[in-house]
């Protein structure tokens, strides 16, 4: 069974619709909001003079990128397609790079 996931962001200060999700760190702690395009250069435009003095700070810890919506929805697409032709996809896990390049 094939299953279609929609992610729809919402504007985490004004309700409406959002075009992206802006990630910052403040003090030590990661944080990330939903902003449509006039609301994320509206906090651009605020962070601005601070970030014009402020320097770049390395990461103490590596953190692995999270999976996306696009990615889970490709690879449960990939995973229909290789059923429907008899090719052998476990339900978790890496796909193949055999199943992916056909």
């Amino acid at each position: 069974m094939a299953q279609k996931v929609t992610v729809t962001l919402e504007d985490d200060l004004s309700g409406g619709p959002a075009t992206e999700t802006v990630r910052f760190v403040f003090e030590g702690a990661d944080y990330e909001i939903d902003l449509n395009a006039k609301n994320a250069a509206a906090f651009r435009k605020l962070l601005g003079p601070y970030l014009e003095y402020a320097r770049r700070a390395g990461r103490a810890q590596g953190r692995r990128a999270g999976r996306t919506a696009i990615s889970r929805q490709r690879s449960g697409d990939i995973r229909a397609w290789a059923k429907e032709h008899g090719l052998a996809v476990s339900e978790r896990g890496r796909i193949p790079a055999t199943v992916m390049e056909q």
